[in-house]
C-alpha cells in the first residue's frame, strides 16, 4: 500500500491551459450566465441565438466574444449548436452546491445514537464545509467528512445527516476501489497505528489520491459496510445495515471487536457480533476480504 511523496504543483500544466488562466476565463458574470443556460437546457446543444437569448445579451459581438473564451475548456461547439464540457459542468455544479460562496455552519445537533465507547448522547456540528460527529459526554469522535454547503438547501438536520450518512458510504466506497472522490484519480490506501484521525480509532485506513492529494480515513471495519457476508448476517438478526448509519456500528467508528495479526504483510481481523452470535472477517493487506468465519450463540442449559 504505497503513499504519495508529495502533492502535485497545481501551476505545473503541460498539455492543458493553465489553472491561474482557467479561473481567470469563468470569472465573469456573463460566461457564468452562458454556463448556467447551457447546463439549465432541456436539450442540448442549443444554438447561438437561442442561447444569446437565454442570457439575455442583445450585443450579438459581444456576446460571441465571451462564448469563444469559454469554448473548448468549458463548452463544445458542434455542427447543432453548443454544449457543455465536463468541465463546465462541473464549474455550475460547484456554485450550486456552494463551494465558492457559502460558508454555513451549525451545531451542535444531537442525533438519536449513543456513543460505541460509553454510552453517551452523539451530538453533530456542521463548519468548513464539514460533518464531525463526536460523543457530547466522553469527546469520543465518531468520524468527520466533507459535506457541501450544497446538501442543506431544503433539508432538515435530520435529513441532512442521513444524506450525510450516505454520502461517507460512496466516498469510501470509491476511495476502497482506487478511485479518487474528488478528481477520479488513482487512490492508494494504507494502514497506520499512530497520529490523529478524525475517528477513534488506534489502528486505521487512510485512502490517499496520488494525483491530488485528497485524503479519507476510517476504522478498518468501515470497508465492510457493503460486503456480502456483514450485509448477510445482520439482515439474519433484522438489521438494514444500509438504514443504519455508520456511527452506530461500533466497528465502523472504533476497534471495538478489531485484532491485528501482522503488520506486514497487513492481516487484521474484525468480529461483529450480534444476540450472542459472532461473524470474524479477515482483511488482507489489499484490503480485500480474505476470510470469513461464523460463530453461533452456545445455546443455554435448560
Amino acid at each position: 500500500m504505497s503513499r504519495p511523496d508529495s502533492k502535485p504543483d497545481i501551476n505545473e500544466c503541460e498539455a492543458c491551459v493553465a489553472p491561474a488562466k482557467a479561473f481567470s476565463v469563468v470569472g465573469n458574470e456573463t460566461r457564468l450566465s452562458i454556463l448556467e443556460a447551457l447546463w439549465r437546457a432541456e436539450e442540448r446543444p442549443v444554438r447561438f441565438s437561442d442561447l444569446r437569448e437565454t442570457v439575455g445579451m442583445r450585443d450579438s459581438a459581444q456576446f460571441n466574444y465571451h462564448l469563444q473564451q469559454l469554448t473548448d475548456q468549458f463548452v463544445v461547439n458542434t455542427d447543432d449548436g453548443y454544449d457543455l464540457r465536463y468541465a463546465g459542468t462541473k464549474v455550475v455544479r460547484a456554485v450550486i452546491a456552494g463551494e465558492f460562496n457559502q460558508n454555513p455552519r451549525w451545531g451542535p445537533h444531537g442525533l438519536d445514537a449513543d456513543c460505541v465507547t460509553c454510552g453517551g448522547s452523539l451530538v453533530a456540528a456542521y463548519e468548513d464545509e464539514t460533518i464531525g460527529i463526536e460523543c457530547a459526554d466522553c469527546g469520543h469522535p465518531h468520524g468527520e467528512y466533507p459535506f457541501p454547503p450544497g446538501g442543506l438547501t431544503d433539508r432538515d438536520r435530520d435529513e441532512v445527516m442521513r444524506a450525510f450518512d450516505q454520502r461517507v458510504r460512496h466516498l469510501h466506497c470509491l476511495a476502497a476501489d482506487g478511485v479518487c472522490p474528488e478528481c477520479s484519480g488513482r487512490m492508494a490506501s494504507h494502514v497506520e497505528r499512530e497520529g490523529d484521525c478524525c475517528i477513534g480509532s488506534d489502528v486505521r485506513v487512510e485512502h490517499v489520491c496520488q494525483q491530488c492529494g485528497h485524503s479519507l480515513c476510517s476504522a478498518i471495519g468501515l470497508v465492510l459496510l457493503d460486503q456480502s457476508d456483514v450485509v448477510h448476517f445482520h439482515r439474519e438478526h433484522g438489521i438494514d445495515l444500509n438504514g443504519t448509519p455508520y456511527w452506530e456500528l461500533p466497528w465502523c467508528v472504533s476497534d471495538h471487536g478489531t485484532t491485528v495479526h501482522s503488520m506486514d504483510p497487513f492481516s487484521v481481523t474484525v468480529t461483529i457480533e450480534l444476540d450472542g452470535d459472532s461473524l470474524a472477517v479477515t482483511i488482507d493487506d489489499d484490503l480485500a476480504v480474505a476470510d470469513v468465519e461464523r460463530t453461533a450463540a452456545v445455546p443455554a442449559d435448560d
